[in-house]
């Protein structure tokens, strides 16, 4: 199987079977053994196509006599495809682009006649790259939805947070291509020792510019097939992830819920700043996920965590008042970290307009389980003040016993004084994450 046949495969089960980019191209990449080389191209293809889905549909419609919404998936994947490659993929010709293109659909299409018709488009778009059509420019919101293909109530919503030239950095972010940030394992290892062994394997290493311990590789390949990944010299995660656990000031030896746990990304990282001494207690509604962490932590070495099937909305007798942190990482709209799941731009808005219920009631529950003098630490991976901020300020008016307390993280984000904070992308460079600490009063119970 090539590069292009993983990655029109993947865009079309994620059409069809309402598939996550990221998983499933994972799956076929190894299945296919696609080396090194083909599984860049693979990827590189699915998600420049995700990325700029609406921009290509708007070119393609104008250079078709037919809706693409009436294509069959495989053709409208198959033009999708072509397109990008001839817009933004300069090192490849604009020929080959095309041939391939067709040769895709003839494979794959039942209709004998679609490869003509991808063809004839792409040809007549070829002819025409240098003098496309210009984008309307009346709506800024509107111009910069299409530009970057994002819907326009994002645009607008975001807008509102954000002058015009941020918004546009923001947009560009989340099209641009992700590096690998992991986390080194120092209950075992020392980072000089990780980043030798991955640069003996052909990887590319570099220390993160200011969070310690954290290394951005390149020319990755399949990382799980690495020494260093087998050996749990090192886990993979975002360092916003990584800013949500040093926000909650863990110490050696306390007990800790990690109360959606699921891969498992905190609890890891609990357990390295806190020298794997102590409980934590690493939760998630399925079972499946369960599995996940305790493969994780094994690989890992790490023996203060256990991972159980629990529902953070529902009580749990025994746990009241029974840790000294909660972590509180809520199911959210996921629109921080767009850059790698380039497809949840795409959520329709009112599948979102639940989520702060649900946050809300998983805050609530687990507030419980803080002691007096405890840390709750909530955090969310999106932008949007709806499941953020206000879901924070309607749990304060409620609970008179938490408040809001400063803290201080690496980097450019600095003195936290107000207790929360958004890490925007395009100010950081890392996923867009919230996270709020809240302190339960000494004396109540």
């Amino acid at each position: 199987m090539s590069a292009r046949e993983a990655a029109l495969l993947t865009l079309v089960a994620m059409e069809r079977q309402k598939a996550w980019s990221n998983g499933h191209l994972k799956k076929v990449i190894q299945e296919q053994r696609l080396d090194r080389r083909d599984a860049a191209l693979a990827t590189r293809l699915c998600f420049g196509v995700l990325q700029n889905r609406m921009l290509l549909d708007h070119y393609l419609q104008q250079y078709s006599t037919m809706k693409l919404t009436k294509m069959e998936s495989k053709v409208r994947n198959s033009l999708r495809m072509g397109l990008y490659q001839m817009l933004f993929l300069t090192k490849i010709p604009v020929n080959a682009a095309v041939s391939e293109a067709v040769e895709l659909t003839k494979k794959h299409c039942k209709n004998p006649k679609a490869g003509g018709m991808v063809n004839g488009i792409l040809r007549n778009l070829a002819r025409h790259l240098d003098e496309l059509p210009t984008l309307d420019r009346g709506s800024t919101a509107a111009y910069l939805s299409l530009l970057y293909s994002h819907p326009q109530w994002l645009v607008e919503e975001w807008g509102e947070a954000l002058g015009e030239q941020e918004l546009e950095a923001l947009l560009r972010w989340d099209n641009s291509e992700p590096p690998v940030t992991v986390q080194v394992n120092t209950c075992r290892f020392q980072t000089p020792q990780v980043r030798a062994l991955l640069q003996e394997e052909g990887i590319q290493v570099e220390p993160h510019p200011w969070l310690p311990d954290c290394l951005v590789l390149s020319a990755t390949g399949d990382l799980t097939q690495s020494r260093a990944w087998e050996e749990g010299m090192l886990y993979a995660q975002d360092p916003a992830a990584r800013l949500a656990v040093l926000a909650a000031g863990l110490q050696p030896g306390t007990k800790v819920l990690d109360a959606c746990a699921a891969p498992g990304g905190k609890s890891f990282g609990a357990a390295v700043v806190m020298g794997d001494r102590g409980e934590i207690h690493a939760c998630d509604l399925h079972a499946h996920k369960k599995g996940l962490i305790e493969a994780g932590a094994a690989r890992l070495g790490f023996h203060a965590i256990t991972a159980q099937v629990v529902d953070a909305k529902k009580p749990r007798k025994g746990w009241e008042e029974a840790f000294d942190t909660v972590l509180a990482d809520v199911p959210c709209s996921g629109l921080g970290v767009i850059r790698k799941k380039p497809e949840i731009r795409y959520k329709p808005r009112e599948e979102l307009a639940g989520l702060p219920q649900v946050q809300g009631e998983i805050l609530e529950n687990v507030s419980h389980y803080v002691k007096p003098g405890g840390v709750l630490l909530y955090s969310t991976c999106t932008l949007r003040p709806q499941e953020n901020e206000e879901v924070i300020q309607a749990f304060l008016s409620a609970h008179r016993e938490f408040s809001l307390e400063p803290f201080t993280l690496p980097g450019p984000a600095g003195e936290v004084a107000q207790g929360q904070i958004t890490l925007w992308p395009q100010r950081l460079e890392t996923d867009g994450f919230f996270l709020a600490k809240l302190r339960k009063e000494e004396g109540h119970g």
